[in-house]
């Protein structure tokens, strides 16, 4: 896709998104993605041998090799929806191999899915493109369902069916929040002594966090504390939603109601409504950068997503962000269809006229 194909699909939006120069948390101040990032800021840090080696595995496989950026497909659906909800639009990927190819044909850095996914193709893919093994999951069978992040099995296992990586999820701010940040924190730090990377969906979860008609799970002050939870665990990356609205400590903070601890000057200094500042938080909020964000692509609504894939990609590039883990927007869809929306995301990381803010 070239570059005058992502402005006429940003559309409207173009100049509004392409010509923003973010004023809060300047660009000087990150440390942004490149091909030396895994020596600039991993090789530093207490991460062994082998995870350098893991970790350069994804940063340089598919089309986004050696730039920084990631294009991951995520496909863990078929627990986090149900399958049938996940798959009915195109039921070919009820098979996992088909999971694996749309990743590979689609360019992506690597494949996240289920301890299932990943081991019934192990032996025939974990050679040619890098394994993220999801290893906690919400599943939607239990009456009446319930929002739990529980262990699907184990890292020794993510480790010898060739993952190059591990991912988990723990929803911070709901009650099992605790439990979860102690299994993920252990997992972690066993996945670093295998040698693998980690990876970390740092996502907000309370029914509190819906309030007068708004939702604050995808607040730019609730969601970049998540993302600072997740790295204070030692995730390597973390990913997250892109944020669509701010305030959420505030709007806790009514009716005489105390919720966690916040400064003005988030809201008058370090954000404005603009959604690349919104993301530029976030990104702060993972050690100025030095964990790269990547932004979730969301659900597929048809027919606009490929422009809600590019617009997505735009924000979190010039945010400083590292790139997008897209899969029902690619998965949703005949094969061809989905490798191309993959490639458009993947080509506004290798447009240089699209820069940080």
């Amino acid at each position: 896709m070239t570059h005058a194909e992502i402005v006429n699909l940003l559309g409207s939006q173009a100049e509004y998104l392409l010509n923003h120069e973010c004023k809060t948390i300047r660009k000087e101040n990150l440390h942004l993605p490149g091909p030396d990032f895994v020596d600039r800021i991993f090789g530093p840090s207490n991460r062994n041998i082998q995870t350098l080696r893991s970790l350069q595995a994804l940063y340089g496989h598919g089309r986004l090799a050696n730039t920084g950026y990631l294009s991951i497909l995520p496909v863990d659906q078929g627990i986090e929806h149900s399958a049938g909800a996940s798959f009915a639009k195109n039921p070919a990927y009820f098979d996992p191999e088909n999971i694996v190819r749309l990743a590979i044909e689609g360019g992506c850095n690597g494949v996240a899915s289920t301890f299932g996914v990943l081991a019934s193709t192990a032996r025939k893919y974990a050679h040619k493109i890098p394994f993220i093994v999801k290893i906690n999951h919400n599943e939607l069978l239990t009456y009446p369902n319930k929002f739990d992040q529980i262990m699907f099995g184990t890292i020794e296992e993510a480790w010898n069916l060739g993952a190059v990586a591990v991912g988990a999820t723990i929803y911070f701010g709901s009650e099992e929040s605790g439990r979860q940040i102690v299994e993920v924190a252990e997992a972690f730090a066993f996945a670093h002594e295998l040698g693998m990377a980690t990876i970390l969906w740092c996502y907000t979860r309370n029914s509190a966090f819906k309030r007068d008609g708004k939702d604050y799970h995808t607040a730019a002050d609730l969601t970049g504390q998540a993302n600072h939870l997740g790295v204070t665990i030692q995730a390597d990356i973390v990913k997250q939603k892109l944020p669509t609205i701010n305030g959420g400590y505030k709007a806790l903070n009514t009716g005489g109601s105390s919720y966690g601890k916040l400064d003005e000057k988030i809201y008058t200094e370090l954000t404005t409504e603009h959604p690349i500042d919104l993301t530029r938080y976030q990104v702060a909020n993972g050690y100025m950068g030095r964990a790269g964000l990547i932004n979730s692509g969301g659900e597929s609504k048809g027919a606009s997503d490929m422009a809600d894939a590019v617009y997505t990609a735009v924000v979190n590039k010039r945010a400083g962000g590292q790139g997008l883990i897209s899969g029902r927007k690619a998965f949703q869809k005949p094969m061809a269809e989905g490798v191309a929306l993959l490639h458009a995301i993947q080509d506004v990381y290798l447009d240089p006229q699209i820069t940080i803010a």
